[in-house]
Parts: structure tokens; sequence; C-alpha cells
């Protein structure tokens, strides 16, 4: 059996979701707060976890809320947990749930904790607008006038233009460049085409409303009874049951509208979710009587230049991941791929596979070629959908409960993430 920190196992006691809707939706009057909250209220509760048990909860987010920026202390604060569990909130864009789930393994590894919460949670619909600099001087030199003459002077050099909001920026500060446009880029210089992403998009929905009939997919979603009638959501409804490849291949491409091939059929949707799971150390779950569904056996963080090819860092962070893992591809039984676009994926797929990139991670042979029948069998974001500080958690929850249905031992998953980031973990089944 696999251990990190000082040897001590940090077992994936359970997992749970809200259901993911696209933004705009079902949840646009909810915040991410309350998304947590109700994901985290219901893990507990299904569970029968005494929430004075717990010792902290790690939560991530990328669109923070300005009026409340710490969402794992405001989602801690739920009557389940009560007011004396430490919490923090993490940020690593796509992989923000991923990093909450390692910051909270490695407390318990160390020693510091026996039981933790660990997830994110994210609201595309209620992103934070901002002003213009030119209006948040105005209102700054307001606010420390004295006098009314002073406050309506302050406004005085004030344009209709500066009255513009301004939208979080969806482009890497660093180049310019957004990440569909990343996207688009890397499937010209690997070769992926317009067809092969379509299919992989058709693919990922059918997987994924296969998973929801059966009641795989929803067996782990805490249902939401919407305020105020009460409608109740237990379902994600970005699957789409009845899309073909037809209907695919007629979306335009939106990054390059003349040459490209990644379309809004073929990339992951904006959504509003939560997701976390239930950590412990391997003694206090079998001392509570839980059965764990995994444990954590290594994971490996890495980064590419923002400039080169954004959304490959996955390709770094697997080679390592397995490494500390002493494991290699053939022994992993299932893969968890986060489907940003599909062009990444089948990017990071050739990746995987090559000897340069390899050799890039520092390997003289690559991690090899990816069983497409071990690829996430219950779809993926394309279809479900990607709150992008909960995703990772949701990742980790559905590879867990697939494998023990499998009976398999070992699970791999990769997430990649702006700022040329990029995360793999190994779990394993005793």
């Amino acid at each position: 059996m696999g251990t990190y920190g000082n040897g001590r196992r940090v077992a994936i006691v359970a997992g749970i979701r809200t259901p993911f809707a696209r933004s705009g939706t079902v949840f646009r009057n909810l915040t991410a707060i309350d998304l947590g909250r109700h994901c985290v209220a219901e893990l507990v509760r299904r569970h029968g976890l005494d929430g004075s048990q717990v010792d902290l909860l790690v939560f991530g987010t990328v669109l923070a809320s300005p009026v409340a920026p710490s969402v794992a202390r405001e989602v801690a604060l739920i009557p389940q947990l009560g007011r004396t569990v430490q919490a923090h909130t993490v940020g690593r864009a796509c992989a923000s749930a991923n990093q909450a789930i390692t910051d909270a393994a490695d407390q318990i590894a160390l020693g510091h904790a026996d039981v933790a919460i660990a997830g994110g949670t994210e609201s595309l619909t209620n992103v934070p607008i901002l002003h213009t600099k030119s209006f948040s001087d105005a209102l700054v030199a307001a606010s420390k006038a004295r006098t009314l003459g002073a406050r309506l002077g302050a406004f005085s050099k004030v344009r209709p233009k500066d009255l513009v909001p301004v939208a979080p920026a969806i482009a890497e500060p660093s180049t310019g460049e957004t990440m569909g446009q990343a996207a688009e880029r890397m499937a010209k210089i690997h070769g992926i085409t317009r067809e092969e992403q379509d299919q992989f998009a058709l693919r990922s929905h059918r997987m994924a409303w296969a998973g929801t009939a059966d009641g795989r997919l929803t067996g782990e979603i805490a249902p939401y009874f919407v305020p105020p009638d009460g409608t109740a959501i237990s379902t994600d409804n970005g699957i789409r049951e009845d899309t073909s490849l037809e209907q695919l291949a007629s979306l335009k491409p939106v990054f390059d509208r003349k040459y490209g091939s990644v379309t809004a059929g073929n990339a992951s949707p904006l959504t509003d979710g939560a997701a976390c799971v239930l950590l412990m150390s391997e003694d206090r779950a079998k001392a509570a009587g839980f059965t764990p569904l995994a444990y954590i056996r290594s994971y490996a963080y890495a980064a590419v230049d923002p400039a080169d090819q954004l959304l490959m860092a996955p390709v770094l962070a697997a080679p390592l991941a397995l490494r500390r893992a002493g494991l290699s591809l053939k022994d992993i039984d299932l893969v968890e791929m986060h489907e940003a676009f599909a062009a990444q994926v089948l990017c990071n797929i050739k990746g995987l596979a090559s000897r340069e990139w390899a050799a890039r991670a520092g390997f003289s042979e690559p991690v090899g070629e990816v069983d497409r029948a071990r690829l996430n069998v219950l779809g993926g974001s394309v279809s479900i959908g990607h709150p992008f500080g909960a995703t990772g958690a949701r990742i980790t929850t559905t590879l867990c409960h697939e494998l023990a249905r499998r009976d398999g031992q070992f699970g791999l998953m990769t997430v990649c993430a702006a700022g040329g980031l990029g995360f793999s973990m190994v779990v394993e089944r005793e």
C-alpha cells in the first residue's frame, strides 16, 4: 500500500456534489456559498458524521465574491459543523478543488488533523462585476470628501464610458490568450481534427447520459430544492441525450471563425455547482466504522509556460504522480481527465504517449497510450459541466465510486488549469 507524508494513509471516505447547472439557469439566484453549504451539509447528514469531529474544511473557488472572499469559512459556518471548525480558501484555477483536497490530505498525513472536508464551489452566473479605474477613483475620492460640493466634484471628470462595467478577465494576464484560443492553437499543433473533437464530445454526452439513467451519477448528487417554490433539481442540466454528430458538426467555431475547430459543442459550458469529499486518516476511518472509497496514493502539480501550450501541464504532472506512486499506466484501471475542451483532452492523450513530452517531464519513456475504454467512462466536463472551483472534487468522487463498482485497484486523474498549470493524482483501493 502506498503512503506519502509521514506514512499516515489518507482515506477518501465519501464524496458528494450538487447537480451541475448551466450558468443563468436553475441556480441563477444562488451564490457559490449557498451551493457549497448545501453540499457540505448533505455530506455530513448522509454519512451520519458528527460535525464536532471535523478538524478543518478547505474549499476552492475561482471567482470569489468581493463581499465574501473567504468562501471556505462561510461554507463552514453551517449548523452541522458549528462555528469552531477552522477553514481556509484556496485557488488554483480549474484545479482549485484538487488543491483543497491535497491541502487537507497533507494536514492528515502530517498528523495535524484526522477528519477534513475538502472541495470547491462556483457560481458562474453570479460573477463579480468591477468598475473602471477612473470610476473607482471617483468613488474613493467621494467617500473621503467632507462636503457635498467636494463629493460632486469627485464625479466631475467621470465620463459615460467610465460607467461601463468590467467583467472578470477570461484571458491569461501574461499573454492575453483565452483558454479557448489556446485549445484552438493546440489542436492545430497536434493535428486534432474537428471531427475528432465532435466525436469526443458526443461520447461525453452519451456516457454521462448513461450514468444518469442508471443512477451512477445521480447517486453522487445531493438534490437541491430551489427557493422560493422548492423546485427539486436532482440531475445535471447540461447533458444532452439527444445530441448527434450532425448537430455538433453544424455549430460554428468560436475562437477562430475561419479556420477553427473549437465550438460551444465540444467545449465545457459555464456552470454553477459545488462538490466536496470527506477525508480521514486510515485509523480514524476504520475506528469510526467507515469503509473508505479509496486512499490517496500520490499526487503531483506541474506547469508550462502560458505562452507555450497552455493546457498541456497535466502531461508533465501525470508521469510524476505515477512515479511517486511506484506505478505505470498499465497498472491503472480507470482514468479521469478533466474535459475543459475536447481538443485539450485529445492533445493531452497524444502528449502522454509522446517521447518529446516525456523528455520535457524529465522521463526517458512516455506514460503511454491511454485506453479509451477506461477513460471518462461516465462522461466529463464537456457534458456534465465545469464549475471552476468544484470540478476537481467531482472527478475525485466519480473516479473513486466507479473504481469500486468495477472492483479496480488504481485510478489516475488529471486536471488542466489556467496559468499553464496541471494536476494529477493516483488513488488506490484495498
